[in-house]
């Protein structure tokens, strides 16, 4: 099981992994919504901004009840998001075997699913 701040450390990654598609890309990828990813090994949710194809203020909460609520909101184990983050896991293959829960639109999936 990954640690709290091995968490938020690939959140960081994620973040500059998306602050580093090229301008083209970004543009066919605009997404502005409320994102929240609840790590429930580790009992805390973190929360941010997915704006421009950039991951912004993400900020950590105790409980996902604590959290506020998101527009796209993601449940996976922590180990899963440090795969995720380092490209050992493919997201789509761990959202349709039940690895990582997504709660979106079916537009916010496929937006996603460029952007991971």
């Amino acid at each position: 099981m990954a640690t709290k701040d091995e968490c938020a450390a690939a959140l960081d990654q994620l973040a500059e992994k998306m602050g580093g598609i090229d301008s083209g890309e970004r543009s066919k990828n605009l997404l502005e919504r409320s994102v929240s990813c609840e790590i429930p090994d580790l009992k805390v949710t973190f929360h941010g901004q997915l704006k421009d194809a950039r991951l912004n203020d993400v900020r950590s909460y105790p409980a996902p009840t604590s959290a506020p609520t998101a527009q796209i909101r993601l449940v996976i184990p922590s180990d899963d998001l440090i795969a995720l983050v380092d490209g050992q896991l493919n997201f789509i293959s761990a959202w349709t075997s039940g690895r990582i829960k997504v709660n979106a639109s079916f537009g916010d999936l496929l937006k996603l699913r460029k952007i991971f």
